[in-house]
């Protein structure tokens, strides 16, 4: 099963990237498709559009636009629910200790990685940024 994960401007910028994937790999995660990119505000509205009614929608999309960021297509048996775990709540004070966020993120807005919520929202997640050429599946 594949799902995508997004390394956020902060990470990138304080230089945590690296360990964040290191730590999902270390979790069973294969990458099957990788890539930086700078998301324009155009691109950052229509991928966070599910979020467009929310107060935080400005904020999110001024903050995913303000740097690079990495999308991770990712495979591992269960791989949306998985990764929802490794990552760990949204604000880092609290997610579980040894979460992707309690320790690598900053705050609850700059918590340092995004993960699919669904398996449909994974392959439409995956396909904003990845070509079916461009994902490499290493399982099954």
């Amino acid at each position: 099963m594949l799902t995508l994960a997004i390394v956020k401007p902060d990470a990138l910028q304080g230089g945590r990237a690296g360990s964040i994937l290191a730590h999902l790999e270390a979790d069973g995660f294969a990458v099957c498709g990788v890539k930086m990119v700078r998301l324009t505000e155009v691109e950052a509205r229509a991928f966070y559009e599910v979020h467009r009614e929310r107060p935080f929608f400005d904020s999110l999309v001024s903050f995913m636009t303000s740097g690079p960021c990495i999308p991770v297509a990712l495979e591992r048996d269960d791989a949306v629910d998985r990764l929802r775990t490794v990552i760990g709540a949204t604000d880092p004070a609290e997610a579980a200790d040894g979460t992707v966020r309690k320790l690598f993120a900053e705050s609850k807005e700059r918590n340092a990685i995004h993960a699919s919520d669904s398996p449909e929202n994974a392959a439409r997640e995956i396909a904003f940024f990845f070509s079916e050429a461009e994902i490499r599946r290493n399982r099954g």
